[in-house]
């Protein structure tokens, strides 16, 4: 079964050449594109694509109010943001709206296929360029109130009911690891890692993996 995409792009050359690439592979379906952030949400309600394919700078609304609009609607659609952008603003915004991966436009287009297979199957996927603004983050420390008090980031993730175990397992997930990868690193079953995935996911409050590697880059937990 073909994985069927929604382009949102506004730069016509792009456009043109995202679709040449998709137009070569067998398991991808470009069902329709716009150049419009509103009508990009108009498309999704109705088509439900499996991908959304999501340039970030575009005329009407941008790409950023457009995922949120469409992660409201509660549709099964996961969104690839594809931007030039790399700052972090732009990158927690979108990944804090809903995006369930970031990839840059500098991409080839096998790294490009891949993202959108990943993302199709569910995996947290993150651009190796995005992933270095992201984990930087991460080494930085959480104030509290005071701010002559800071709390490590073990600490932290400790604070939000990970064990030590599920602090490792969260720290591949940032990685962008498979359960099968998370397995053979740390020696344990899939059945073991995916297990802590879920309890992971269910102590973090979100809904996927790509939501818990955003809180965790966020909240300094790995």
């Amino acid at each position: 079964m073909s994985i069927r995409v929604l382009l949102v792009e506004d730069h016509t050359m792009t456009r043109m050449g995202l679709h040449l690439v998709m137009e070569k592979v067998e398991d991808i379906e470009l069902i329709d594109e716009t150049d419009d952030g509103e009508k990009s949400v108009e498309l999704a309600k109705q088509l439900n694509p499996d991908v959304i394919l999501m340039d970030i700078g575009l005329p009407g609304i941008d790409g950023i109010e457009a995922t949120k609009r469409i992660k409201d609607a509660k549709l099964d659609s996961k969104i690839l943001i594809f931007t030039s952008r790399d700052n972090e603003d732009d990158i927690f915004a979108a990944l804090g709206a809903g995006a369930n991966a970031y990839i840059m436009k500098g991409a080839n287009p096998d790294q490009l296929v891949s993202a959108i297979r990943a993302v199709s199957e569910g995996t947290a996927w993150l651009d190796p360029a995005i992933a270095k603004v992201v984990l930087r983050s991460i080494t930085q420390p959480q104030k509290v109130q005071n701010p002559n008090i800071q709390i490590s980031p073990k600490k932290a993730a400790m604070a939000a009911g990970l064990t030590e175990r599920e602090i490792e397992v969260l720290g591949l997930i940032v990685e962008g690891l498979s359960n099968a990868l998370i397995a053979e690193r740390l020696f344990i079953t899939r059945a073991t890692a995916k297990a802590h995935v879920h309890s992971i996911l269910q102590k973090l409050c979100v809904d996927d993996r790509t939501q818990a590697a955003v809180t965790a880059m966020r909240e300094g937990l790995v």
